[in-house]
């Protein structure tokens, strides 16, 4: 009879190691988090979701051990040597470098140490990337999170507290329990009383008196009996009390919605639209992964703007003159139709290059400080060029010193400096 052998080839059967990993990676947390700053920058937009290989140096994960040390004399014969003997010596490789696998590797100095490298998944990238990350204003607000519960009406219980007991659905419940105990005998019952007045209507036989009389006498206790055994159904008992029964359901605490602003215009190049994508990007992932229950409106502008899907934000060729207003008239009239600032907070962050007609800088500031930064939780303004300042950011300049807390802008020269942008601007603010 042959053996059956079983191997278990899971990457991590039954979480086994999941304790151990969650150790590991809160022990080299500093490393891992450099790591995936680094990935940010290089990563294009597509391929962000996925998970990142992180090398550790591996003098930063050595262990301090005991062992025994090689004393003694000690002679040793390997195996296969036909060639030298003792004393003989080797020729150095001709080319004066080896051929080995590892050419072209070692330090110039001599020294070198190999790096530990290991794989996080897509849900620890994202855990590291926005990590001390969170909306500004929301701990003013006092809004622990996007999620609340509310309880809703689940069906009926046996169990429960006296306050929320169902009369009528436990009378009902005992209505139903004694017609279904009691309903038999009373139908035996009401046919033996027929029984038993036919049994007395009918003429006694004078040879038979004696036991007309006793069938008379036995029905009657056995009516009686089966009266008795009626009255003894409780009329209410503790398995017809029915209790309604709560359950917690989630539902949004606060209505949060984040506007993404981007300068498609013809001065924005390749360059520019792509660290803007960039940006945008890592703010998408920021909402989606922190706040589950989040819209995000995306509006897009050269001289005109215009609201439109992700994919059309991110991806489309469209291209004109730059009129910022038009994009901030359209979240205007976005926030009016769609998003009372009474039941939703508004967060709104804008891309462009700074290039803007003269005449339309101050109609932004303007329409910013009068119609939109009152209404609007928090506004962030990146200005991604390596040149000096234009107009729109001096008139952006002049709305940070009049709502310091809920408008902020940065500059972004080049794709390196995207992520601490982004940090800077959503930092956790202290409580």
């Amino acid at each position: 009879m042959g053996m059956t052998h079983i191997v278990d080839r899971r990457l991590n059967g039954k979480n086994k190691s999941a304790v151990n990993r969650e150790r590991f990676l809160r022990r080299y947390r500093h490393h891992i988090k450099k790591a995936v700053a680094d990935a940010v920058h290089r990563r294009s937009i597509t391929d962000i979701e996925r998970g990142e290989k992180v090398s550790i140096p591996a003098r930063d994960t050595d262990e301090p051990i005991f062992h025994h040390g090689q004393g003694g004399k000690r002679e040793v014969v390997h195996p296969g040597n036909k060639e030298f003997v003792a004393g003989d010596e080797l020729p150095k490789p001709e080319g004066g470098g080896g051929q080995g696998q590892g050419q072209g590797q070692a330090s110039p100095d001599g020294e070198g140490m190999d790096e530990f490298a290991f794989q996080i998944t897509q849900e620890e990238f994202l855990e590291f990337l926005f990590d001390d990350l969170e909306l500004p204003n929301l701990a003013r607000k006092k809004l622990k999170d996007t999620e609340a519960f509310k309880y809703v009406r689940s069906g009926f219980s046996t169990q429960g507290v006296p306050a929320r007991l169902d009369v009528v659905r436990s009378l009902r419940g005992a209505h139903a329990r004694r017609l279904g105990l009691g309903g038999a005998r009373k139908k035996k019952i009401r046919e033996m009383e027929r029984q038993l007045e036919a049994l007395k209507s009918a003429p006694a036989d004078l040879d038979a008196a004696f036991s007309h009389e006793d069938q008379i006498k036995a029905m009657e206790e056995e009516i009686a009996e089966l009266k008795a055994n009626v009255r003894k159904i409780p009329f209410i008992d503790e398995i017809d009390l029915r209790y309604r029964q709560h359950l917690k359901q989630p539902q949004p605490a606060t209505s949060a919605v984040m506007f993404c602003l981007m300068d498609v215009s013809g001065s924005m190049t390749q360059m520019h639209k792509d660290i803007a994508k960039r940006f945008f990007i890592l703010l998408y992932l920021f909402l989606k992964k922190s706040y589950k229950k989040i819209d995000v409106v995306f509006i897009r502008h050269h001289t005109s703007a215009k609201e439109v899907d992700e994919e059309e934000f991110f991806y489309s060729r469209e291209t004109g003159g730059t009129i910022v207003s038009s994009a901030l008239k359209l979240m205007q009239k976005i926030i009016e139709s769609r998003y009372s600032p009474a039941e939703w907070n508004i967060y709104a962050a804008q891309a462009s290059d700074g290039d803007n007609w003269n005449d339309d800088s101050p109609v932004c500031g303007k329409l910013l400080a009068d119609s939109i930064l009152p209404l609007v939780q928090y506004y962030a303004y990146v200005e991604i060029t390596p040149q000096d300042h234009q107009m729109l950011w001096y008139e952006y300049e002049r709305l940070q010193e009049q709502f310091p807390q809920s408008f902020a802008l940065q500059q972004i020269a080049d794709p390196g400096e995207i992520y601490p942008v982004f940090r800077q601007l959503f930092e956790r603010k202290a409580a």
